[in-house]
């Protein structure tokens, strides 16, 4: 094989794979393949319906908390993380996720099982916030919802 032929082998490789990165170095997944990864691993999910450029949430989650290295590690080590990205048309099976747990359009987060059934905090309640989560509370969220899948 030559080497032009070897680039554009390579080049559709990377472009095949599941995983890809969106900020920092967290790993994202679709959500078929997240969903197998998770159950297979027995991992906890997170799910980020992510509009990116324009969304003040999107845009602080990118770059204050995907790309620090130890939430992009913690994130990439116990979690399974699916990025649906809403600039795009999105899969039915995404809007049905999206619909079964109050998304109307917009960005949402989510921290599941690998079943697909929502993780709460202790006190039952949902992870929500309007703009701006501080990396240090984020990391603490992140155990918290790893310790719910041990129950």
């Amino acid at each position: 094989m030559n080497k032009k032929n070897l680039l554009i082998v390579l080049f559709l490789f990377t472009l095949s794979t599941s995983a890809f990165a969106v900020g920092g170095d967290v790993k994202w997944f679709s959500l078929k393949d997240g969903m197998a990864k998770a159950k297979t691993e027995k991992k906890p999910v997170i799910v980020d319906f992510f509009f990116g450029a324009g969304c003040p949430r999107c845009e602080k989650l990118e770059k204050f908390i995907y790309s620090d290295p130890k939430i992009a590690k913690k994130i990439n080590d116990d979690f399974i993380p699916i990025f649906i990205d809403l600039t795009k048309q999105i899969s039915k099976e995404e809007e049905e996720l999206g619909n079964k747990y109050d998304y109307r359009n917009d960005c949402l987060m989510l921290f599941l099982d690998y079943d697909m059934n929502i993780l709460k905090d202790p006190s039952g309640k949902k992870m929500c916030f309007v703009d701006h989560i501080a990396p240090d509370i984020f990391i603490g969220y992140l155990d918290m919802m790893k310790a719910q899948m041990k129950k």
